[in-house]
């Protein structure tokens, strides 16, 4: 079967998660093409000029790029919308997706510095912003406007999802007494868009990438693995 929109994706991709969530969010059924960055076919080069995905092909062979404009299409077009209203609330919205994309820059500066120093620092500003959030979120939750699921939610389910990997094998201890981040956090893991947004061996993936990095978090995971009950010759 065949489906009005595709969503041409990168297995790792934060922002093609984003667009999987809303569509999902949305009931709407749509088709998914990975492409592998590193041989971009021509086709793809023809419709991305920034070379990037997510592509969101609607039709007829046109297609959308970038993520913010696909997700703002996407909500414009398709029943119930997921911004609010109000064009103020609408707006503050859109700036706290914005916010999302700046925590996953420092989420990329975290897992490619090359040293201690770096690392720490990375770790420092990625901790200032979920302090500022843990002040924003509201209180009764369980979302970011209380029990709305919006589309900041979906930029975040992509970030959260970042550190169920990294807990795995090291303690950042980011989110410590940050109660209302937490909650959010959790409240977006069982959420089915954001655990369906991505395929099964998303995990198996990302460590693989975060071990290419040769960074200075892979020496923690290589550290962790080498001290787990599966590497005891015991």
């Amino acid at each position: 079967m065949t489906y009005p929109f595709t969503l041409i994706s990168h297995s790792l991709c934060p922002y093609v998660q984003r667009a999987a969530i809303v569509l999902a969010e949305k009931s709407i059924p749509f088709d998914r093409t990975y492409i592998d960055l590193s041989d971009k076919p021509d086709w793809f080069k023809a419709a991305s000029p920034l070379g990037k995905v997510p592509l969101l092909k609607t039709g007829y062979d046109r297609y959308l790029f970038e993520s913010a404009p696909i997700v703002e299409f996407i909500d414009e077009t398709q029943a119930e919308r997921l911004h609010p209203d109000d064009p103020v609330e609408r707006a503050t919205h859109r700036a706290y997706v914005e916010f999302a994309s700046q925590i996953l820059n420092g989420i990329g500066a975290l897992y490619s510095a090359a040293d201690e120093q770096s690392f720490e620092n990375a770790k420092h500003a990625l901790r200032s912003k979920f302090e500022h959030l843990d002040t924003r979120i509201d209180a009764t939750g369980p979302f970011f406007d209380r029990d709305r699921f919006s589309i900041v939610d979906a930029a975040f389910g992509p970030v959260f999802r970042y550190f169920d990997v990294f807990d795995t094998f090291t303690d950042l201890g980011i989110f410590n007494d940050l109660p209302r981040v937490r909650r959010w956090r959790c409240a977006l893991a069982v959420r089915p868009s954001v655990a369906n947004a991505v395929t099964d061996d998303y995990a198996t993936l990302l460590r693989a990438f975060v071990l290419k990095k040769g960074s200075w978090i892979t020496g923690l995971m290589l550290s962790a693995e080498a001290e787990s009950p599966a590497h005891s010759t015991r």
